[in-house]
């Protein structure tokens, strides 16, 4: 598998990097994984990158992205944080990443059965930790289908709510940074919002938290 060279990603549109980490993820759930000699992309990629996307996911140690898409090193931009939630410096590594790095995709990527998730749906308050929780409150909120027992006893409710929070990052990162949504406005650069089923590997994307993408090729 040849190292991502600046012409390499200068030919990637948004919805070829969709399709190189669709196949990819596809490669992983078949534990079909490319054979890739690290120390020599390492040597490659020491003078500079050119990933072809970022991925905003959580800190959940089963959902490391270079793994569940199959990529190597200089492939993938990666931002991790507990909720997959987005503040300033995320945003601002985002812009890097896109405006001045050349990424051609934006991936919010939340999964099954997040901590982090769950303990904003117990109001759980503990140190940094309640600030960060009540970033997702407005995801727990905003569910409004299940009426008993909306705690993080009820899986289905936290599932939802997940769902609800990755397409409520999208929104929000195209509202809070104008270099983005104008990067994804005019094609240059596409988001879309995930899940990671930490059962089965499988990465679902979500159709109607997509933007910037030609959607005669999706």
């Amino acid at each position: 598998m040849k190292t991502l060279t600046k012409e390499m990603q200068a030919a990637i549109t948004p919805t070829i990097a969709l399709h190189l980490l669709q196949e990819g993820n596809k490669r992983f759930i078949n534990n079909l994984k490319i054979n890739r000699n690290l120390l020599q992309q390492a040597n490659e990629t020491s003078d500079g990158q050119h990933p072809f996307a970022i991925i905003l996911s959580c800190i959940d140690s089963r959902t490391s992205v270079e793994l569940i898409f199959d990529q190597g090193l200089g492939d993938v931009f990666s931002v991790r944080i507990a909720g997959t939630i987005i503040n300033e410096d995320i945003l601002g590594s985002m812009e890097f990443a896109c405006k001045i790095a050349g990424a051609k995709i934006i991936v919010v990527l939340g999964h099954s059965k997040c901590g982090a998730i769950k303990g904003a749906c117990d109001n759980v308050e503990m140190g940094s930790l309640t600030a960060l929780l009540s970033k997702i409150q407005s995801a727990v909120r905003a569910e409004n289908t299940i009426v008993e027992n909306r705690t993080s006893s009820n899986e289905e409710f936290v599932e939802k709510v997940t769902t609800i929070n990755v397409r409520k990052t999208v929104y929000a990162v195209m509202e809070r940074s104008p270099i983005l949504k104008e990067l994804i406005e005019t094609g240059e650069c596409g988001i879309i919002g995930g899940h990671h089923d930490i059962s089965t590997g499988e990465v679902i994307f979500y159709q109607d938290a997509k933007f910037g993408f030609n959607s005669d090729l999706i």
